[in-house]
């Protein structure tokens, strides 16, 4: 009797877990950056208007013979470089899960960022 006791309290505990873990994952959004017309320039007001969460995922779509992200910091942003140990993506279709706080993208190819091939984005 007492076997079953414990495989049932079991049972329900990863019944449990699994649920909290299914819950996490349906709270997850995820926006193509751009929308139809993907990444590419004149995006620097694109997430204006929606609502960011950490754990959302930003899907970059783009072409990548002329085209790459590239997460920065502030100084990388505001000035369209990118700093040391900058993560860069190039396979035009990358996704990237936001962090809390403010995330920032570039495109470092030259010139894409001055003409407004970058965003920022705060996740709460």
């Amino acid at each position: 009797m007492m076997a079953q006791g414990i495989g049932s309290a079991q049972k329900w505990l990863v019944i449990g877990v699994t649920l909290l873990f299914l819950s996490d994952i349906a709270q997850a959004a995820t926006y193509t950056v751009g929308d139809k017309g993907g990444w590419s320039f004149n995006l620097v007001n694109w997430p204006k208007g929606k609502s960011f969460k950490a754990g959302d995922v930003l899907m970059f779509k783009y072409n990548p013979t002329i085209h790459n992200v590239v997460a920065v910091n502030r100084n990388g942003y505001n000035g369209c470089t990118t700093p040391r140990g900058s993560k860069v993506y190039r396979t035009g279709n990358d996704n990237i899960k936001l962090v809390k706080g403010q995330n920032y993208f570039i495109c470092n190819i030259v010139g894409h960022c001055q003409a407004g091939m970058k965003i920022s984005i705060n996740a709460v």
